[in-house]
């Protein structure tokens, strides 16, 4: 009896290592395949040309489009905003990346359905933009009937249908100054948002200028004319890597800017501003040489990435009013 009793013990001890060695090994797997997916993608060259020929005005812009929605839901691990199973549930960094790099996609699709693609007010808008747009703008955490991938590839296939008939001159794209700065006006609330979210990352007692410079204006609430604005601890990583996903997509789709209203720039003598706005957004694509994010004071002995970022951000958007003023003038 006793043996039998030694001999069962050693196989529960025996079954219990395996066991912790099991888990242990599957806890790293999940580590390093969360690291891994967890890189943020590479800035990518938007096409300017068509088999070596110059492509049509808003051929860059369609492809930027395309590349950035693309990347999101090809990269490593894929689109992970909407995944249920470990080790993307845990993740959070890339989900808020795919998010900030989502919202300037939609605010892109929008300007061109009803922007860029129609000459004025009357006219028709884009068969194939009317079904991407919406599309894009399908719940980004919806993982079933329908998931958000298939809603999200439709929308690139119906721009990619876009991009074709471009091509073949049946589809339109007016590059006009006012078409441009219709956009860089969402760009401009898109920045500054982002930039205070992330400036408040280390609170800040701010005077409240909702009304400022119009008198007779009123606000339905009451606000008191100091407010104390702070990120909440557990939300600074995310409002960075949103930051730094809203930035990412920008950058192609200035890019992308910058072949479409090629002559619209040159007019203005505006090429530089407009370059100027993509160095400062690429300066938001460093590295991070930490494993998370800091959140020192201002001015103390740590580093504040978000600080930092919002820095960039800041710059990028005054750049970005002074581009828009540019294409306003006569």
């Amino acid at each position: 009896m006793e043996m039998f009793n030694d001999g069962t013990g050693k196989n529960v001890r025996r079954r219990a290592g395996i066991s912790v060695l099991l888990a242990g090994i599957l806890l790293l797997a999940f580590c390093l395949l969360g690291w891994y997916w967890s890189r943020t993608p590479d800035v990518r060259w938007v096409a300017g040309d068509v088999d070596g020929q110059p492509a049509p005005a808003g051929y860059a812009s369609a492809d930027a489009l395309i590349q950035v929605m693309e990347t999101l839901l090809d990269k490593p691990g894929g689109y992970l905003s909407n995944d249920m199973t470990p080790p993307s549930i845990f993740l959070d960094n890339i989900p808020s990346f795919e998010y900030g790099a989502l919202i300037q996609s939609r605010d892109f699709s929008r300007a061109l359905r009803n922007d860029f693609s129609r000459s004025q007010t009357q006219s028709l808008e884009d068969r194939d933009l009317r079904i991407a747009e919406p599309a894009f703008n399908f719940n980004h955490r919806s993982w079933i009937l329908p998931r958000t991938e298939s809603e999200y590839r439709k929308g690139v296939n119906a721009v990619r249908r876009y991009q074709s008939r471009l091509v073949n001159d049946e589809a339109e794209f007016f590059a006009r100054a006012d078409n441009m700065r219709n956009w860089l006006i969402t760009v401009e609330k898109r920045l500054g948002d982002l930039s205070q979210r992330l400036t408040a990352s280390v609170g800040q007692r701010r005077v409240n200028t909702s009304l400022a410079g119009d008198r007779p204006a009123a606000a339905r609430s009451t606000k008191p004319t100091e407010i104390i604005v702070k990120t909440p601890w557990l939300e600074i990583d995310d409002v960075y890597y949103e930051a730094r996903g809203s930035a990412w997509a920008l950058i192609h789709f200035l890019r992308a800017a910058e072949l479409d209203f090629e002559d619209v720039l040159q007019d203005k003598n505006a090429t530089v501003s407009l370059r100027q706005v993509i160095r400062e957004l690429e300066a938001t694509q460093h590295s991070l040489m930490s494993p998370m994010v800091l959140n020192g004071s201002g001015f103390g002995v740590f580093a504040n990435h978000s600080l930092v970022l919002a820095s960039y951000m800041s710059r990028a958007n005054a750049a970005v009013i002074d581009l828009r003023e540019l294409l306003g003038e006569g």
